[in-house]
Formats: C-alpha cells, sequence, structure tokens
C-alpha cells in the first residue's frame, strides 16, 4: 500500500470510528434523557468526564493525546470565547435532545450553516456568495416542513436546538478569528482545553436550573443501582469525548468542505439509526422535509467549495 492510499485508509478509519461513537452516544444520550431529564446535569458530566480523561493522559506523559502543554494567559484568552459557545450549545442541544426525538434535533441543527453565513457577515465582514445563500433556501424549507409535522415536536426543544445553532455559529467564527493567535497547539489540545473551559460554565448551571437533580439521582441509584446509574453516566461522557476528539482529528486531515460533508453524512445515519432504535413514527411530511433538509445542506458544502467566500472591506 502506498503514502497515499494508507492516508486514505487512516482517514476513513477516523471518520467510521468518529460515526461510530457518534451514533453510539446519541443513542445512550436519549436513554438516559428518557428515564433522568436532567440536560444541564449530563452536559456536565460530558465535559468532566472529558477532562479527567485528559489530565489522566496528560499526567502519564501522554501529552499528545490531551492538554500538550500549558497556555498562556493570551491563548486562554483566544480560547476561551469559542469554549463557552461550545458550552452553552452543548448544554443547549441537550435541552433538544431530552426534550424532541433525536431525529428532529438533528433536523432543525442542519440549519447551523445558515447561522454561520449571518456571523461570518457580521463579525469577520466576510461575504457570502449568493448561491451559497440560496442553497440554504432548501434548508430553511425542509426543517420548517419537517418540524410543522413532527409527532415529537414542542417549542422547548425546537428553540432549544436553534440556540445551540446560534451558539456554534459564534464557536465557528471566533474559532477562525481567535485560533491563529495560538501556535504549536494541536486541534487535540485545543479541544482539551476547550473542554477543560465548559466544566466551569456547565457545572454552575446545575444549582441554578436543576436543584432537584440530586433528589433525582438518589432515586435512580435506589431504582438501578449506583453501579448502572452512573456507569451510564460515565459511558456517555466517554463517548462524547471521544466523539468529539475524533471529529476534530478527522477535521486536520480533511477541508473543511469534505468535513461538511461528512457532517451531512453523519446526520443521515444518526436520524436512520435513531428511528430504528426507539422505534420513533415520522409522518411523511417529516420524512420528505428532513429530506429536503440533509440535501440542501449537502447543495450548500457543494456551493462553499465552488464559490469562495470574500471580505467585505471596512469603512474607516
Amino acid at each position: 500500500m502506498g503514502p497515499s492510499a494508507a492516508a486514505s485508509a487512516t482517514t476513513l478509519t477516523y471518520i467510521a470510528i468518529w460515526y461510530g461513537l457518534n451514533v453510539a452516544f446519541n443513542l445512550q444520550n436519549k436513554v438516559i434523557f428518557n428515564y433522568f431529564p436532567y440536560p444541564w446535569f449530563v452536559s456536565s458530566v460530558h465535559v468532566v468526564v472529558g477532562t479527567i480523561y485528559c489530565a489522566v493522559f496528560y499526567l502519564i506523559g501522554l501529552k499528545k493525546a490531551s492538554f500538550e502543554r500549558p497556555i498562556t494567559t493570551e491563548e486562554l484568552g483566544a480560547i476561551s470565547g469559542p469554549a463557552a459557545m461550545h458550552a452553552i450549545g452543548h448544554v443547549a442541544a441537550n435541552l433538544s435532545f431530552a426534550a424532541v426525538a433525536i431525529s428532529l434535533t438533528h433536523t432543525v441543527k442542519t440549519l447551523e450553516p445558515a447561522f454561520n453565513v449571518a456571523l461570518s457577515q457580521l463579525i469577520l465582514g466576510q461575504s457570502t456568495p449568493a448561491p451559497v445563500i440560496l442553497s440554504l433556501i432548501p434548508v430553511m424549507v425542509g426543517v420548517a416542513a419537517a418540524s410543522a409535522a413532527d409527532l415529537s415536536f414542542n417549542w422547548t426543544g425546537f428553540i432549544s436546538a436553534m440556540v445551540s445553532n446560534l451558539t456554534f455559529g459564534f464557536r465557528a467564527v471566533w474559532s477562525k478569528k481567535a485560533m491563529t493567535t495560538i501556535k504549536n497547539l494541536s486541534s487535540t489540545g485545543i479541544y482539551a482545553y476547550t473542554t477543560l473551559i465548559s466544566v466551569f460554565i456547565c457545572v454552575p448551571g446545575i444549582f441554578f436550573f436543576e436543584r432537584g437533580v440530586w433528589s433525582a439521582i438518589r432515586t435512580q441509584v435506589a431504582l438501578k443501582g449506583a453501579g448502572q446509574f452512573y456507569g451510564a453516566l460515565l459511558s456517555v461522557g466517554l463517548l462524547y469525548h471521544l466523539y468529539n476528539q475524533f471529529a476534530f482529528n478527522t477535521l486536520s486531515r480533511i477541508s473543511p468542505v469534505s468535513h461538511g460533508v461528512c457532517n451531512v453524512v453523519k446526520r443521515v445515519v444518526i436520524i436512520a439509526t435513531s428511528v430504528l432504535f426507539f422505534g420513533n413514527k415520522l409522518t411523511l411530511q417529516t420524512k420528505v422535509g428532513t429530506g429536503i433538509a440533509l440535501l440542501g445542506t449537502y447543495a450548500y458544502t457543494e456551493a462553499v467549495k465552488r464559490y469562495k467566500a470574500t471580505p467585505t472591506p471596512k469603512l474607516a
């Protein structure tokens, strides 16, 4: 096998692991929410487990798989903005997962590129070519159609997914603006610090929004046993961290557009597996709307590939 073939095989392996971990995370996460609907607490578990994972690897000398190196105050400031948006977006996504079917949340999240386009214009002064903007119309139409007919629809789930889109849009744009200042720190290290910062944002929310979680924990431990209950939380936290890590690693090996296409395919796989696993009933309109939204997202990635965005001149 030649070097290029070996590199391609490695990349495909990364993508397959990313997909597998992502599907396992989504299914396990929803199973937990079905009997333990506390998204702030579960979100905090995800990032706490990820931080412990990184700390252990760092302490045993596997620094390249964790924090890599200490960062400066300036670098911490550069990471903190995107990390805050990552944390808030993660909690918002889990609020949606807890409230509606996985398939609906992922359908609504196909709108994320629309937020990226708007925020790139507002924050970076980066104009988006008309064909790229037009490619987002079927995404919006598809999401509207699917949401209107989805049997699990409620406003909490829909609005939470939209908040996740907005904050992840800020994360993407601020990352482009800020991460250029960080040298000699790979995507693995940046994500490790993002996870650490997220702990300090997610955990306090438990005490403001989910004060009843402690009695709920005692109830679940009594019903399931400590091993099963805490084991499920530990496993879903590991799945969350590892699937994101492989997503970051995959992005470092392929172009952002190719990564976007992979994300479209990933959503198809997650929606399909969640419908089969949970036996969710989808109306014909929901199926058609979801299909249109996914095709629109693919059209968007293709349009981005053909028409590069151009910076808008700033007035003095």
